[in-house]
């Protein structure tokens, strides 16, 4: 079951990381049996997961009209806001993207000067680990620093726990906020 052949096109269409890791496990199990093929494979997947969230995607995203609603700007008509910037994560934080998040975040307010506000939308952020709350803290601080204000939507409840327990609520130069349509309408305001 570990050589199915059919498996190939399916996953090219698909992925092509999801084919390499097929791929790998189907060409080691031929040549040096099964054991070496299943690590090949589970290996290969690790690898590609580890690549895959140190470079999340991360949308800049507007209010649907005449709705609550927020979605990416390069997908939708969206109303955005000079002096407000907010950029929605859709992965976990953690030490291999922390860095990732810090230069797209940097990028993008360089892109407008009349930036008031920095609000992260963090729906889809299950999980944070130190690395990426120092990360956070370094960003609220440049921010700060350059009269930006750093603010959070959305937070789960475990995020905002650890957010809380390492002092980081305590000194984040904005609020966090339920909802990115209270943000939008408090920041606007």
């Amino acid at each position: 079951s570990l050589v199915d052949f059919s498996i190939l096109k399916k996953t090219w269409l698909h992925s092509k990381a999801d084919f390499s890791a097929v791929a790998a496990t189907m060409s080691i199990t031929l040549v040096m049996g099964v054991e070496l093929g299943v690590t090949a494979g589970v290996s290969t997947s690790i690898l590609i997961h580890l690549y895959k969230t140190s470079r999340p995607h991360m949308a800049i995203v507007g209010q649907v009209p005449e709705t609550e609603h927020y979605r990416n700007v390069l997908r939708h008509d969206v109303l955005t806001d000079p002096a407000i910037l907010t950029i929605r994560v859709d992965e976990s934080l953690y030490f291999a993207n922390s860095r990732f998040l810090e230069d797209r975040i940097y990028h993008e307010v360089s892109k407008q000067p009349k930036l008031q506000h920095v609000v992260l939308l963090c729906s889809a952020v299950n999980a944070i680990d130190m690395s990426a709350i120092e990360s956070l803290e370094a960003i609220n601080e440049r921010l700060k620093a350059g009269g930006v204000t750093f603010h959070f939507s959305e937070e789960k409840g475990p995020v905002m726990d650890h957010l809380d327990a390492t002092g980081f609520l305590e000194i984040l130069s904005g609020e966090v906020f339920l909802s990115q349509h209270r943000a939008q309408s408090a920041l606007r305001g």
